[in-house]
């Protein structure tokens, strides 16, 4: 009779997972003291010790089709996931408490265009108040299961009993299992389960979506291995009002560059059928000084947003440039351009500058933009009517091509935009509506007239009025300089 295998086992740190083959007071990795506790070895460790067995195999063998696709039964999670879930994926959603993660994968859940069993694991509500929501938000699925458990025992169990073609986990750091310690949301917690979870996900073919909380800073919370570990790395975040945003920051399908919208509604998320208007201010007439509209090439459509710009003479020494949905130091960068190259000074000013609709740009094309945004806030004369600006900015005051122009002129066009000014076009690309500008300089002179900026540019002296003489005139001496 063969004598019975005795179990591996090992012993892990309880604070940073280090495993040894031995106890020792202190964890040679993490330094704590009395931190080693004996467990069972992992599922990695048996299979290196050869109780499992793995073979290549030639690439020609492999089934494309196993990587076929599927609708989450959402236009714009699909648009930002590049055309849809990849079966055998996982997708880690990130967002800030409250913004309706869950309220999002319970959706996708009950309207993923999938046959077969959804399994929604929670770790943070009950069954009832999961029922509670999906009545009110009018979902039902045959064959949609719920499991409310916090084990990452028996959430496998459960996978390998239902087998499940997807799978939400709410939330990753409520998970926790016994091969990782005893307290969820640690470190070692989170890349355990994550692992786990991408693991079976790749051996049964199903998309697992985790949700994930985020620090203060609005990073996702735990390690960065973990985010590494999985397919799909997916932000939502919220401006001030109820619209949301879906951007992906990794995407091994697809790419990062699209962005779905929402809006938060009675009866859960509501895909916006149509966001070119969405971030532009309605209002009778024309634009007032400081406000320029910007034609952002979003992924695969084309965006209109409103940039609104204000410049006031500094209360310090030490000027500052305020601005959260266009990086600071990207304003500053395209005020010093316009200081040097347009003749118009921002060293004694205090600078804001604001998205409408609370949209983050990121895009090089908003420059021009912004440049003629602030601009009309330190003249005080308004952008032409109906004109839409796009462009990036080189630091030799140069307007530099931007991709997509032509489908920004026609985006404009079908909203009843006239002009868009931007980069000169090339040879047989002008499009009705396209017009060029190779500096900064004459961009400026063909928006506000060409006795706006000095032919030659320079600094402008301490003390002398900015402005052109017709504004300083109007301005009078209650102005705002």
């Amino acid at each position: 009779m063969s004598a019975q295998k005795k179990k591996a086992t090992v012993f892990r740190c309880s604070s940073c997972g280090h495993e040894e083959a031995k106890w020792l007071g202190r964890c040679p990795s993490c330094g704590e003291w009395n931190t080693l506790r004996e467990a069972a070895a992992s599922v990695s460790a048996a299979r290196a010790a050869g109780t499992a067995e793995r073979y290549s195999l030639p690439l020609s063998a492999v089934d494309p089709a196993e990587g076929s696709r599927f609708s989450s039964g959402m236009a714009e999670v699909d648009r930002v996931l590049g055309g849809g879930v990849m079966k055998g994926s996982s997708v880690l959603v990130g967002g800030e408490p409250g913004i309706g993660k869950s309220t999002l994968l319970l959706q996708v859940a009950a309207r993923a265009e999938v046959s077969g069993r959804v399994l929604y694991v929670s770790g943070e509500e009950s069954a009832p108040q999961i029922r509670l929501r999906a009545d009110r938000l009018g979902l039902s699925r045959e064959g949609l299961e719920i499991l409310c458990s916090g084990d990452l025992e028996l959430v496998l169990d459960s996978l390998q009993k239902l087998k499940p073609r997807a799978v939400v986990i709410d939330s990753l750091q409520t998970l926790r299992s016994e091969e990782a310690g005893s307290v969820p949301g640690t470190v070692n917690q989170v890349k355990y389960c994550a692992l786990a979870l991408s693991e079976w996900a790749k051996e049964s073919g199903s998309a697992v979506f985790l949700v994930a909380h985020v620090t203060k800073e609005g990073a996702i919370a735990g390690p960065k291995a973990a985010e590494h570990m999985v397919d799909a790395v997916l932000y939502f975040e919220q401006t001030d009002g109820e619209l949301r945003f879906l951007r992906a920051t990794k995407n091994r399908f697809g790419s990062t560059d699209e962005v779905g919208l929402f809006t938060m509604t009675e009866t859960g998320l509501a895909e916006v059928a149509d966001p070119s208007r969405l971030f532009l201010t309605r209002r009778d007439g024309g634009l007032p000084p400081g406000a320029a509209v910007a034609p952002l090439w979003e992924g695969s459509r084309c965006l209109l947003a409103e940039i609104q710009a204000l410049t006031v003479p500094a209360k310090a020494s030490l000027t500052r440039v305020y601005s959260d949905r266009v990086d600071a130091g990207r304003v500053a960068r395209i005020a010093a351009v316009l200081e040097r190259h347009a003749g118009l000074r921002f060293s004694d000013q205090d600078i804001y500058v604001n998205v409408a609709g609370g949209m983050r740009i990121a895009e090089p094309g908003a420059d021009l933009a912004v440049a003629a945004a602030l601009y009309s806030a330190r003249s005080g004369l308004a952008l032409p009517d109906r004109t839409a600006v796009a462009g990036e900015l080189s630091l030799a005051g140069e307007v530099r091509p931007v991709r997509r122009m032509r489908a920004r002129v026609r985006a404009c066009g079908a909203l009843g935009y006239s002009e868009v000014l931007g980069p000169p076009p090339e040879a047989g690309e002008a499009e009705p509506g396209w017009s060029g500008a190779a500096t900064v300089l004459e961009a400026i002179r063909r928006l506000f007239g060409p006795r706006t900026a000095s032919k030659t540019p320079r600094p402008v002296p301490e003390g002398e009025d900015a402005r052109p003489p017709s504004a300083a005139r109007a301005a009078g001496k209650g102005g705002t300089e």
